[in-house]
Formats: structure tokens, C-alpha cells, sequence
């Protein structure tokens, strides 16, 4: 296994991308790598180093590795699409960016290097157009539309996770070069967020996500966390939404809430308090998988 897992990390260095070591059978960077974008490297003898120490994942630094990665991920079985996406023909995330084509009238962008994640999901590799500051995204294109760019990682080709939400093997689909972001694709993602300013209400954070159409104890838990987010102070804002996230995270596991949901809602919100997108993202990524591993049930 650690032969074959170097073999890999060497094949993504060989193009280009910067490689660190994710826990086995796991996504998250090793321990000692909390720095990782610092620690990924192209450089054959530290990946022979690093992997010959056990049988790491691999995670691509996407910004140093000057990539952006559509993550078009599937639902859970008991996932339905939220009702702006509740459309004929739309499963998925790859059903999302099917349609956001068509509405642009532009192709799908298969032509690039594709992997197949764990799940089932794609993962679209793309060469970031120069200049421009891109970093994550999380349902900003579309239900089950991820990216990583700058600050973001993803698992490698290679890579054998194993979670309680699924397990399999990253495997590589189709091998091309990465292809440009498709310019429509840039500009959607550098557009301005749809307006919630600074002191917008809780109300309308809700609205703008579809979180107001959820109902009983989890919509209460929703409103609740959204609110204690928007009236934050500075200084404490990011520990604000990161208890937020895991109060959240914790009901998404217990599927009270669609993690999808809480996701959307949280960003918007922490954005009208003043985060940055990217550090908001951050947090609210941890908050939520620390909170799934403790699942929480809704009061009778």
C-alpha cells in the first residue's frame, strides 16, 4: 500500500501539484501537517520520506498547485435536493452543473482531468485563470457544488477513505491536462455574494438559503445559531460560528438538518458579520465534522 500511495503522490508532483500526507484511510491532514499548504511540496525525496513512514493519503494544496476543483458530490440516500434544485432531472451535483450549462448556454467541461471520489461523486481539476482570487465555495454554484482553490485541498487519485458516510478509492477517470476554468464558471465564482450586508437580519439569511422553509425544533436551532452568529462581536465572531457550526453539525448528523442547509446559512451569516468568505469557510467546516461526530437528537 505505501509503494502504490507514492507512486501516486509522485504521479500528481510530476504534474505540477504540491502533495501532503492525509491520515490513513482518512481526509484529514496528518498530525504535524496542521500547516499543510506550508508543508506540500513537488520534490520526489520528501514525498519518498514523507509515504515511506506509513500508508498516508494523499492531499493536493489546490493554490499552490494552481488549481481550482469542482467537487460535484452525490446526496445521502435521505438527502433530498433543496426546493430551488427540487427539478426533473436533478440527482446530483453533476445534474446542477449539466443545467448551469445549458442556462449559459456553454458545454459541459469534461475535458479536463477528472476523478471519481469515494462516494461516487467527480471531482473536475481545472488550471486557475491568472490573476484571479479564487478560494472555496460551498453550494455558491449550485446543490452539491463545491470548489477549492486557494486555501483548499482535496484527496488525491489514490487515496482509500474510509468514513461512516462511505468508503472507497479515488480513482482517476480521465487524465488530460487540467483545462482554464471555463471563464463563465471564474465569473460566477468571483461575483459578489448576493447582498447581506452587515446587519441584515436573521430573517432574511434564512430566506436567502432556504433555511426558512425548515420546520419545528430544527428550524428553532437554525434561527437560534444564525442569530447568535449576526450579533457577535468582533473579536469573538469566529468562535461564535464555530460553536455554531458544531451545535449544527451535531443535528445534521442526526439528521435533523441537511448539512447542505446548515452550511449555506452559516456562510451568509458569518459573511454579513464581517468574516472573510474563506476564513468563514474554514470554520464552519470544522465546527460541522467535529459536531457530526457527536450526533444529537432533536427534543421529543
Amino acid at each position: 500500500m505505501p509503494t502504490d500511495l507514492i507512486r501516486y503522490a509522485l504521479a500528481a508532483a510530476a504534474r505540477g501539484w504540491h502533495v501532503f500526507p492525509l491520515t490513513p484511510r482518512g481526509k484529514r491532514p496528518l498530525r504535524g501537517f496542521t500547516h499543510w499548504e506550508r508543508h506540500a511540496t513537488t520534490d520526489p525525496e520528501r514525498i519518498h520520506s514523507m509515504w515511506t513512514r506509513g500508508p498516508f493519503n494523499i492531499g493536493i494544496a489546490c493554490g499552490p498547485s494552481g488549481l481550482v476543483v469542482l467537487d460535484l458530490d452525490v446526496p445521502k440516500p435521505d438527502e433530498p435536493p433543496p426546493p430551488t434544485w427540487d427539478l426533473p432531472g436533478i440527482h446530483e451535483g453533476a445534474d446542477v452543473l449539466a443545467m448551469l450549462c445549458e442556462q449559459a448556454r456553454q458545454p459541459l467541461p469534461l475535458e479536463t482531468f477528472t476523478v471519481r471520489t469515494r462516494r461516487g461523486g467527480t471531482h473536475l481539476y481545472f488550471a486557475a485563470p491568472a490573476g484571479a482570487d479564487l478560494g472555496n465555495t460551498a453550494g455558491r454554484l449550485g446543490w452539491k457544488i463545491d470548489t477549492r482553490a486557494q486555501g483548499g485541498y482535496v484527496v488525491g487519485p489514490g487515496s482509500f477513505v474510509d468514513q461512516p458516510d462511505g468508503r472507497g478509492t479515488y480513482r482517476v477517470l480521465h487524465a488530460p491536462a487540467p483545462a482554464l476554468l471555463p471563464a463563465w464558471l471564474a465569473e460566477r465564482l468571483t461575483a459578489p455574494t448576493p447582498p447581506l450586508e452587515t446587519g441584515t437580519s436573521m430573517g432574511a439569511v434564512l430566506a436567502a438559503c432556504g433555511g426558512d422553509r425548515a420546520t419545528g425544533y430544527a428550524l428553532t436551532a437554525l434561527r437560534g445559531e444564525v442569530e447568535n452568529v449576526l450579533a457577535a462581536a468582533a473579536g469573538t465572531r469566529n468562535d461564535t460560528l464555530n460553536a455554531a457550526a458544531f451545535a449544527l453539525g451535531q443535528l445534521a448528523a442526526a439528521g435533523v438538518l441537511p448539512r447542505h442547509l446548515v452550511e449555506a446559512c452559516l456562510q451568509h451569516a458569518a459573511e454579513a458579520a464581517g468574516l472573510s468568505p474563506r476564513e468563514a469557510f474554514a470554520t464552519i467546516r470544522s465546527g460541522l465534522h467535529a459536531g457530526q461526530r457527536h450526533p444529537r437528537r432533536a427534543a421529543a
